[in-house]
């Protein structure tokens, strides 16, 4: 059923429904007067109190519209137990929500059986389908084996093996894509405020999308011109540089998000998440000036476990969304994201003469064999041969 058509209705956390649907302004209107309602920003979905009065009120405000109730799976307690052994091991939210989400749909396509009747066929079984039915990519694929090799093993206790008879979905081999030093130029120059900024870090020095997104301000060290990435990619902390050309554009940054955080304690907020359990080991870090967003959210969102309202960061979809403009604007016709310029931060460097070594560090990589990936897209046009019609003199359009 599409989702622009039906509101979703399905359980959530214990004593929760989660309410999904596409957005409109009338539909967010109706579910802000259902009492106890929830908007949750990393899920994107709204949640209300589990009961049968809720779910009369919500009958009653989308009368007329396409309602679909999922009634609870067998296994979604099971699904729970998954949530709370990835968040022990302190998966990243990302990672949690896609592993919770392959195991529901493990589970609902063989809601027939118990999960103790569960094996190594059932699992090859549906990874084919995904390929088969689903045309997935490899990596997908690859991510849904993952969540149940974690869910077999954590939740059912079962140590599965090799999984045989799988129809596995081919892994292209694809090259990054990169943008020259003019093409990122061109569409710095279409970007403003800070996703410009964010973007200037992402070419500069190297950062992926979250790791700008979750930048504090105890992390930049004007002084030594670097910037310390906290808890990256495999939860590793590492240094990289600080580009000169955005410090004094960050200083400036870092001065209006002084006056907003300044305006949330007058207020009486002013917090924001920390990592772990630091918060009950500082109780008034959250509200110190070091743990704060360098690029905070607009808005406050409620802690379901607390009660308290927090600065969430700047949403990656804020910069996602300014850089496909700035890349339209700039007219490039390449496919690039935001990750296209962390490609590109590292073949630059390459191509100026730094070792491998060197940008392996920078970048993060485990493997210096990930990184040798930017030594195929130097910028030497066809390895550097000369092509043979280039000898020829053929010249202008009168040659065509």
């Amino acid at each position: 059923m599409p989702r622009s058509e039906a509101i979703v209705i399905r359980p959530g956390a214990p004593g929760r429904l989660v309410v999904d649907f596409a957005y409109s302004p009338e539909r967010v209107d109706k579910i802000r007067t259902v009492a106890g309602r929830r908007w949750h920003v990393l899920e994107k979905h709204w949640t209300v109190p589990n009961g049968e009065i809720t779910l009369a009120r919500l009958r009653e405000i989308f009368a007329g519209e396409l309602l679909e109730i999922q009634s609870l799976l067998p296994g979604s307690a099971l699904v729970g137990r998954l949530r709370a052994a990835a968040r022990a091991r302190h998966f990243s939210p990302s990672t949690e929500a896609a592993y919770a989400s392959w195991a529901e749909r493990f589970l609902r396509r063989n809601a027939g059986l118990a999960p103790e009747a569960l094996g190594e066929a059932r699992i090859a079984e549906f990874l084919s389908s995904l390929a088969v039915e689903s045309n997935v990519s490899a990596s997908t694929q690859n991510q849904a084996l993952n969540a149940l090799l974690f869910f077999f093993k954590e939740i059912l206790g079962k140590d599965i093996g090799l999984v045989n008879g799988v129809v596995r979905a081919k892994r292209p081999a694809r090259l990054p894509v990169v943008l020259s030093r003019e093409e990122v130029r061109a569409v710095l120059g279409e970007m403003e405020g800070a996703p410009r900024l964010m973007a200037m870090l992402l070419y500069g020095a190297g950062l992926r999308l979250m790791e700008c997104c979750t930048l504090r301000v105890k992390d930049m060290d004007f002084h030594q011109n670097q910037i310390v990435v906290r808890c990256g990619k495999g939860g590793k902390d590492r240094y990289t540089m600080f580009p000169s050309a955005a410090q004094e554009p960050m200083r400036r940054q870092l001065e209006r998000v002084r006056r907003q955080h300044d305006e949330d304690l007058a207020a009486g907020l002013g917090e924001v998440e920390l990592p772990n359990a630091l918060a009950r080991k500082y109780p008034n870090a959250a509200k110190e000036w070091g743990w704060q967003w360098a690029f905070p959210a607009a808005s406050h969102y409620l802690v379901e476990a607390t009660g308290r309202r927090r600065r969430h960061h700047l949403h990656e979809t804020v910069l996602q969304k300014a850089f496909k403009e700035a890349r339209l604007k700039a007219g490039i016709a390449k496919p690039a994201s935001c990750h296209t310029l962390r490609h590109s931060f590292a073949t630059h460097l390459l191509e100026d003469g730094y070792d491998i070594r060197t940008v392996q560090e920078l970048l993060g990589h485990a493997n210096v064999c990930t990184t040798m990936i930017y030594t195929h897209v130097l910028n030497r046009g066809g390895r550097g041969v000369l092509s043979p019609v280039d000898k020829l003199g053929l010249e202008g359009p009168a040659a065509c």
